[in-house]
């Protein structure tokens, strides 16, 4: 039997870094240009937090890439919301990057973003709380060593950032165990007669998806605990095809694909789909569509050109052509066959079919379609 050593796992590369461990470069080149008040366990200033994630130039020349595209505000007032003593809750529909901003902002806060707990139906109020070392247990009782701390409680006793993935996939009874946690900032460990206290520096970010509202919504009470900022879907194209260009690129990389020579123009077509399904009218106003029932987001757009690119390097010239996206982009929109089936037939007939310069891509999708 092979046994794993964390000194030689550690030393080997990972599919995906953690944010404070991809970027730990620009993390540190922020910290020492930085000179602007800390709160309390900060690793950066909110002001070079905001950097981190919206990109920028340091007096050295330190050039910051964005991590979130995106109105500036929404990022500060985020940024702020984690230097009160209000929870953050990022909402909006799917591939909003809601996770991605999440972690980064627990990585420049606190340099740790992986205090994570990710919601389900099934996720126990042991994941948000407390669990038990049961062998200990039962050996010798209740006990400060038996206790198993949750990401959550870790982060209320080092002063640290947790994160609540998918809040709105929870229960509403476990839901309900950050009511304490958040408005008094302790969390009682009856078993024990006691409680742990959040140090300074504490915080807690959750993210929802507005689709899933009516699944479990969140109580009055627990929502009055969070300031909510809305993220939105890009509001142009041109920002759109920037995200998806940066992201597959990351990706492509960790996942050693070759960059393709130029992938702009169907990255560009993949992103004009998806917009103009998902608005429901063509990019010039003129045609009025059917939306299917996927929410066609940006991250499913990022997810077809990377598979795309997969095509191009492995069966392919290496160059990203309409054919390696097609199947992509069928599968992307025509989720519930029943109904998307006949949205993306009308659509490629009535747009694609006619448009100047999208006769192979029209071509590549009727043979993915048949």
């Amino acid at each position: 039997m092979t046994v794993f050593r964390a000194e030689e796992t550690d030393a080997r590369p990972v599919l995906r870094p953690h944010a404070e461990d991809a970027f730990a470069d620009e993390l540190s080149a922020l910290a020492a240009a930085d000179d602007r008040p800390r709160p309390a366990r900060w690793r950066l200033s909110p002001w070079a937090v905001s950097t981190y994630l919206l990109g920028g130039e340091l007096p050295g020349g330190t050039v910051i890439t964005p991590k979130y595209v995106g109105p500036r505000r929404i990022v500060e007032v985020a940024v702020s919301t984690l230097a009160t003593d209000r929870a953050l809750l990022l909402l909006g529909v799917p591939g909003t990057a809601k996770t991605w901003v999440s972690e980064h902002l627990a990585a420049a806060v606190s340099g740790d973003s992986t205090l994570l707990v990710q919601g389900t139906a099934g996720t126990a109020e042991e994941a948000v709380r407390y669990g038990w070392n049961y062998a200990q247990l039962l050996a010798n009782g209740p006990s400060r060593d038996a206790l198993v701390p949750s990401p959550v409680m870790r982060a209320m006793a080092e002063g640290r950032t947790a994160r609540v993935e998918e809040l709105t996939r929870i229960p509403a009874d476990v839901q309900d165990s950050l009511i304490t946690v958040l408005s008094e900032k302790t969390l009682p460990v009856p078993e024990l007669g006691d409680e742990i206290q959040a140090v300074p520096g504490f915080n807690l970010i959750a993210t929802a998806n507005d689709r899933d509202r009516g699944v479990n919504e969140l109580s009055s009470a627990l929502r009055r605990r969070f300031n909510t900022v809305v993220l939105p879907l890009p509001e142009t194209a041109e920002a759109e095809v920037d995200i998806v260009a940066r992201r597959v690129e990351q990706l492509g990389r960790s996942l050693d694909l070759p960059a393709p020579p130029d992938g702009t123009a169907e990255i560009r077509r993949v992103v004009t789909v998806f917009r103009e399904l998902r608005d429901g009218v063509t990019a010039d106003g003129r045609t009025k569509l059917k939306s299917p029932s996927g929410t066609l987001s940006t991250a499913e757009a990022i997810s077809v050109v990377t598979g795309g690119m997969a095509l191009a390097a492995h069966f392919g010239d290496g160059v990203l052509r309409a054919g390696d996206v097609a199947a992509g982009v069928l599968g992307a929109v025509v989720r519930d066959p029943s109904s998307d089936d006949v949205v993306w037939q009308e659509y490629l007939e009535a747009v694609v079919r006619e448009r100047d310069g999208w006769k192979d891509f029209y071509r590549a999708c009727r043979e993915v379609s048949a």
